[in-house]
């Protein structure tokens, strides 16, 4: 056993052994579905702020995402990072947390479904969304496995790839099924602080490794695979760069998993300071992932071949075998992070939003928590099966499947969703046509990048279907024209109890003299 393997074990283990027992210490918190899917609705500032940020960014972000985009664009790649950061987290957390945190309280959901459901008066929307949200997670999921095991190849030389999937869906299973949200929460944040440290030494390895930022930046411009566009401001193709930023920045504000964790803040000033965490942890996190995938050139890869997955594990292949042992730890920090919110999400809205609704009695909550125990346990197993085969399928890489998930549930709620907080006269004829809408798009491009169907010779469909990331941005962008003209059209499927529905943002709350000096 190599000294590198050594070190990346004990890592490993000390990791897994504080995970499970936050698990075990956090299980009085989810005793009920509220406690469970929500932590009681009593998540401060840091954990609420970890959370979103380590959901938001995984192991598709540091090995698919920055490899793929730091090999097309170079340094350029770096605005991929700052975009996350201010418009991902920043104007995310402005726009939304507030008013996300007071209707779903005073509508009483739970999930993003549930939103829909009693927003709009609609059992039909509820179930839909809900069967939206199991489907299309999948494959993001799915593309966390992938992305985790690539490096756990590199560090365990031998090591089977399915073994690497398997080991990381059981231990996630088991801290999730044990202690739900809070579970969740407080290992994002420990996760949150080991991704931190761990991208600054990476990133310092890496520049060290090629003679410093000056020297790297030099033979990134100078280079065999290189070029100066790949070290220029905007790098080579700055309208594909746009729309990089436009989907993995402005596509949280429709993903369930994102969007939960504003339901889940404890109070106003945990939103003030959750959002300028999020922001500081995201500038790190995300733009040290791009930046360093900006290196990418530097190492010789063959991406036709390999696949831009490669990119990254290639560059970490060099470093020490502490350096390595951070990374994987690192890494596993943010795929755990993510899987966890990913499956809770699934869970509990195939149970709260599909299952109760159809069920002729009414569900007691022990059976609730029992039947989302169990459908989190079918999540993970369905996405560890189509990650082991994924594997064997070089067109469909990491960046791909994420963007295709992330295309068809931005697109499908992000517009809805939106209005919904903030324009009384949304209808649920305008939801149903963003839903459509954004699905249809992206089990299109689905089938286009699976090479079932084909658009070439239509110069508006090749460019609407370049990729997921294209394709993903005109599903969001639709949405919000589409729903409020849909919405404007079609008046009589307005909610009659709209007035008191959006009575909750004008409640009168009365503070004590400590929160508030007055006039």
């Amino acid at each position: 056993m190599t000294s590198t393997m050594v070190i990346t074990l004990c890592l490993i283990v000390c990791f897994f052994s504080l995970m499970t027992g936050i698990g075990i210490k956090s299980r009085k918190h989810a005793t009920d579905v509220n406690g469970f899917v929500l932590g009681s609705r009593s998540v401060g500032p840091w954990l609420s702020a970890f959370a979103f940020g380590t959901s938001y960014f995984s192991a598709v972000i540091f090995v698919g995402y920055a490899g793929q985009f730091g090999w097309n664009f170079g340094l350029a790649s770096t605005w991929i990072g700052l975009g996350n950061a201010f418009i991902g987290s920043l104007l995310a957390w402005s726009v939304l947390g507030r008013r996300t945190r007071v209707m779903t309280q005073h509508l009483s959901c739970k999930t993003m479904p549930d939103f829909f459901g009693e927003r709009f008066g609609s059992k039909g929307l509820k179930i839909a969304a809900s069967v939206i949200t199991f489907v299309f997670l999948i494959p993001y999921t799915a593309s966390l496995y992938n992305g985790l095991s690539r490096l756990f190849s590199m560090a365990f030389n031998g090591v089977d790839y399915s073994i690497c999937v398997i080991v990381m869906a059981i231990l996630t299973g088991i801290y999730v099924l044990i202690g739900g949200y809070m579970a969740t929460a407080i290992n994002d944040f420990i996760q949150g602080l080991i991704m931190l440290v761990g991208i600054v030494a990476v990133i310092a390895s890496v520049l060290n490794d090629n003679g410093g930022f000056m020297a790297a930046t030099e033979k990134l411009a100078t280079g065999e695979n290189g070029g100066w566009e790949y070290a220029s401001f905007l790098g080579p193709n700055p309208i594909f760069l746009l729309f990089v930023v436009m989907l993995t920045s402005l596509g949280t504000w429709g993903l369930p998993q994102m969007v939960g964790k504003f339901y889940a803040i404890k109070n106003e000033d945990s939103i003030k300071k959750g959002t300028v965490i999020s922001t500081l942890f995201a500038i790190v996190v995300a733009g040290g992932c791009y930046f360093l995938g900006g290196f990418g050139r530097l190492y010789n890869v063959d991406v036709k071949a390999d696949g831009f997955d490669a990119v990254i594990p290639e560059m970490l292949s060099t470093l020490s075998p502490v350096i390595i042992g951070i990374v994987i730890v690192l890494v596993l920090s943010a795929s755990m992070s993510t899987l966890s919110s990913l499956v809770l999400t699934s869970g509990s809205t195939i149970t709260l939003d599909f299952i109760a609704p159809l069920s002729k009695k009414e569900m007691t909550e022990k059976r609730k928590m029992l039947i989302m125990r169990a459908f989190i346990v079918v999540f993970i197993m369905i996405s560890a099966l189509i990650a082991i085969k994924q594997a064997t399928n070089k067109s469909l890489f990491i960046a791909q499947m994420m963007g295709v998930s992330w295309g068809a549930l931005a697109g499908a709620f992000l517009a809805p969703f939106l209005y919904g907080l903030y324009f009384k006269g949304t209808t649920k004829a305008g939801v149903v046509a963003s839903f459509i809408f954004g699905v249809t798009l992206e089990v299109i491009q689905l089938m286009i990048s699976l090479n079932v169907i084909s658009v070439e010779g239509n110069a508006v469909l090749s460019f609407v279907f370049t990729n997921s990331l294209y394709s993903g941005v005109f599903a969001m962008v639709g949405g919000l024209i589409i729903v409020p003209v849909i919405s404007m059209l079609t008046k009589k499927t307005k909610p009659k109890n709209i007035e008191q529905i959006f009575e909750c943002y004008n409640d009168t709350k009365t503070v004590e003299v400590t929160d508030s000096l007055g006039k």
